[in-house]
């Protein structure tokens, strides 16, 4: 049995092991920012293509990271219960999960060009992505493994780690894109491909050093994650497809979301497209606290229900409910007080419809303000129920939620009763509302904490 904690325990059990992934959240995030910047200054169809590359990527990485993601549970878990064994077992399968999923993207990523013609891409960026994913492409799998190596470090809170490499990975890709993209410091100028090898660089040495640590420093050594690593585990492999499907389905429901906001905007106009995706940025950047909160919590009650510790199951899933909503009032607070200084890095006054997109950013932050409370409800509601291995009818809720509840809404709110973009970002509300709502009551009224008591 666990030591029992107060809520101030619980508090600072989660900020010890939440605040170095949040940073490295944030760091991961600063990847997708560099190669942005650096291809803006280059041209602007090579923009267009790492642009929708990115994108490619990362609706294949959602659905495959699944499998890592679920390794986080499943460990903390076995942690709790004093199962080494079955540690080694879920981290093996996860990195064979995604190694095979990896192996899967290659012939999509490899001919991706048809595929963007087949979605009305312009022919000319369509062949400009295919060129930078089959270089960048090969990071998927590296990309993943990555992700099953942090959940596994997370479950046994080191995390320090996970943000020292990120943060190294940040300035590693800065420099490499800056060196391929350009052709400066004597390497060939290779624009898209440039950014693409630098892509690829750090998500393999990103493994490498993770890797490392994970099997030659502190506590992990004694789990020998590779030793007979080729060897199957069947049931441990089945067990990790079970949970890690449904996550990477849950994940790609929630993607998609907001991708077709995308879209629906673009059908607007261009000043509000633009202004919502530097909006969108500026959510994301909330999102990634709240999200590092989510992971930090499924470690804390996956480890109280491999021990058996019902006290723990509810009173670290109320702290870390209450950690991320006073974090969400405090962005509200900045989201209606400070909009204009939030939305003014994003934007060059010098350039043509800045004022507009100025104002019409500064109305959908307003509008950001509503769902702040119900992105970090749905997303901690989350990371409890993979705390207890409930990962099925999470999927069933988001898909529900976003696509017959958020996407209708969205619609009929922007189109049918004419609020524009406004009404577009409100319909994401009512989505996020319902799947904060139905995946809370699902963890408050599941089933552990009766079987538990």
């Amino acid at each position: 049995m666990q030591e029992r904690l107060t809520y101030t325990g619980h508090a600072r059990a989660l900020l010890t092991l939440g605040l170095p992934i949040i940073g490295s959240n944030l760091a991961q995030m600063g990847l997708h920012v560099t190669d942005t910047v650096l291809l803006g200054r280059y041209g602007v169809r090579e923009l267009d293509a790492v642009v929708l590359g990115a994108s490619f990527f990362f609706i294949l990485f959602i659905l495959g990271s699944g499998f890592g993601i679920a390794v986080m549970g499943l460990v903390a878990a076995a942690l709790g219960r004093g199962d080494d064994a079955q540690v080694r077992r879920s981290v093996r399968m996860g990195l064979w999960l995604s190694i095979l999923f990896g192996a899967m993207t290659v012939p999509v990523i490899w001919w991706s060009a048809p595929v963007l013609r087949f979605l009305h891409q312009d022919p000319e960026v369509s062949g400009l992505t295919q060129d930078f994913l089959r270089i960048a492409g090969f990071g998927m799998m590296p990309a993943l493994l990555t992700v099953v190596l942090k959940s596994y470090l997370a479950a046994l809170e080191q995390t320090r780690v996970m943000l020292a490499v990120t943060v190294s990975a940040v300035v590693l890709n800065f420099l490499v894109a800056w060196a391929f993209i350009f052709g400066h410091w004597g390497a060939p100028e290779w624009g898209v491909r440039g950014a693409a090898l630098a892509s690829l660089f750090t998500q393999v040495l990103t493994f490498v050093l993770l890797a490392a640590h994970a099997q030659f420093v502190g506590p992990s050594r004694r789990f020998h994650l590779f030793q007979r690593f080729w060897r199957p585990d069947w049931q441990a492999f089945g067990q990790v497809a079970r949970l890690g499907v449904p996550v990477g389905l849950t994940g790609l429901a929630e993607s998609c979301l907001f991708i077709a906001a995308a879209v629906m905007m673009g059908w607007i106009g261009r000043v509000e497209l633009a202004a919502h995706g530097i909006a969108m940025e500026i959510a994301a950047l909330a999102f990634m606290v709240h999200l590092g909160l989510s992971n930090a919590a499924t470690v804390r009650i996956g480890r109280a229900e491999g021990a058996g510790d019902q006290g723990s199951l509810r009173d670290a899933a109320l702290t870390a409910t209450a950690m991320s909503l006073v974090f969400a009032a405090l962005m509200v607070t900045l989201f209606l007080s400070v909009p204009e200084a939030l939305i003014s890095p994003f934007l060059d006054p010098a350039k043509d419809h800045a004022d507009d997109i100025m104002a019409y950013a500064t109305s959908l932050l307003a509008v950001a303000a509503l769902f702040q409370m119900f992105d970090a409800m749905q997303v901690i509601a989350l990371g409890l129920l993979r705390g207890v291995q409930d990962t099925r009818a999470p999927m069933w809720i988001a898909a529900v939620s976003y696509w017959l509840i958020g996407v209708p809404a969205s619609y009929g709110l922007a189109f049918g009763l004419g609020l524009g973009g406004a009404g577009l970002w409100l319909g994401l509300v009512v989505g996020l509302a319902a799947a904060a709502s139905l995946l809370m009551l699902r963890y408050w009224r599941g089933p552990w904490l009766a079987r538990l008591a």
